[in-house]
């Protein structure tokens, strides 16, 4: 399927994209399967990466397994679609395979939220959004449901009490019937069509908000509803105007809508692979780009350092399966927390990212002013061996970055 479409016998459909091998291909033409909507990238400057390319294949690191093995060499046994590494600003890396191109738009998978905590930061930024505020305030249709006394903090950090299963490989898992309301899959037999807005509205809670963190992508699709309320805008249009056409894209990015046009900001968004590291890019440089504070350098800052109630929730998350990991592993969660859509892997580095299933990144090392994207279409949703090694693989290299030439 690289390069062209599928076989007659081996159809991409909306029951088997997210499968392989189909995978391979539907990644990156998502707006051919799902109904979606532009996120333009208006009509400004692109933000310029000048090209230093630098020989990385041969940068060495310790796999999890103990071996050595090398930055290319993992990228191409990662399915990796396309991967680019900017230090300082420049383009030192990149390269794409599968029938990827500059110009070609890849779905994020929930790299998407980190975007989405971007818009929440500009809304911030312009006095339309509290993160204190009240989730039925921005959204009175949610006033009685689970989702009364969530603040707008609860949905960027996770600490909603949502009762939310996030199980793969499970087909009756929540995650894998809300997929039916947002249109990415289609509906079992028996099932009525139900929309993003209607699935969330029902969901029970399993505590109180803000007692417990713990990853559910809906609370992202709740948080899309709430900046959705306070931008009076739909989403794309909201994403469009306050970041996506002030970040310097070169192309339109694009997310996939249910049956009424709801945004599925959790997973749904496709951006090109130097777009995405424009994103890091922003991050990296405190919200500001080419001049223009894009997002509040205090929001980029609260996101990198947290407050001590956030990194609570975060560690008290990670006591139950802690002790089945090295010591390194433990050292580096004691030092990380989510918050604002973004996984911070060590604060005082700057080193944060936000990640996908089936192998999306952008990792960003403030540091050692390195931001790595990588495009992915990974057979399995999660593969613990291959994230992690793929995260020793970006550290290594961000360090060979980072010394003097």
């Amino acid at each position: 399927m690289v390069g062209g479409p599928p076989a007659a016998d081996r159809l991409v459909t909306l029951s088997n994209w997210q499968d392989p091998p189909w995978n391979r291909w539907s990644f990156q033409h998502i707006g051919q399967l799902i109904p979606s909507a532009r996120i333009s990238r208006g009509d400004g400057p692109v933000l310029d990466l000048p090209d230093e390319p630098r020989d990385i294949d041969d940068v060495t690191f310790r796999t999890i397994a103990g071996a050595s093995s090398t930055l290319g060499a993992h990228l191409e046994s990662a399915y990796t679609d396309g991967f680019l590494a900017l230090h300082h600003g420049r383009i030192v890396a990149e390269q794409y395979s599968n029938g990827m191109t500059q110009g070609t738009r890849h779905l994020l998978q929930s790299v998407s939220k980190s975007l989405t905590g971007a818009l929440a930061g500009a809304l911030v930024g312009s006095g339309a959004l509290d993160p204190g505020g009240m989730v039925a305030d921005y959204v009175p249709m949610l006033r009685g449901t689970s989702f009364e006394g969530a603040t707008v903090r609860h949905l960027l950090d996770m600490t909603a009490g949502t009762r939310f299963s996030e199980d793969y490989d499970d087909p009756g898992s929540d995650v894998r019937r809300y997929e039916i309301a947002a249109g990415w899959q289609p509906a079992a037999d028996g099932q009525t069509g139900i929309d993003l807005a209607a699935y969330i509205g029902a969901l029970p809670n399993r505590s109180a908000h803000g007692e417990a963190f713990a990853y559910r992508s809906i609370l992202t699709d709740v948080l899309a509803m709430v900046l959705e309320g306070a931008s009076a805008e739909r989403f794309a249009d909201a994403m469009s105007g306050l970041l996506w056409s002030r970040l310097g894209a070169e192309h339109d990015a694009e997310i996939t809508v249910d049956r009424h046009g709801n945004a599925m900001s959790d997973g749904g968004i496709s951006v090109t692979l130097r777009d995405l590291a424009r994103f890091g890019q922003l991050y990296l440089l405190g919200g500001s780009l080419s001049g223009l504070q894009v997002l509040p350098a205090a929001w980029v800052a609260d996101t990198r350092f947290a407050d001590e109630a956030c990194r609570g929730l975060f560690l008290a998350a990670l006591e139950a399966v802690r002790a089945t990991w090295s010591p390194a592993q433990q050292a580096c969660a004691l030092r990380g927390h989510y918050r604002n859509q973004w996984w911070v892997l060590d604060p005082g580095s700057g080193i944060m990212m936000g990640s996908g299933i089936y192998g999306q990144y952008v990792y960003v090392d403030a540091a050692r002013d390195v931001v790595l994207a990588k495009l992915s279409s990974l057979p399995r949703p999660l593969d613990p061996t291959i994230a992690a090694n793929t995260l020793r693989a970006f550290a290594s290299l961000a360090a060979h970055l980072g010394e003097p030439a």
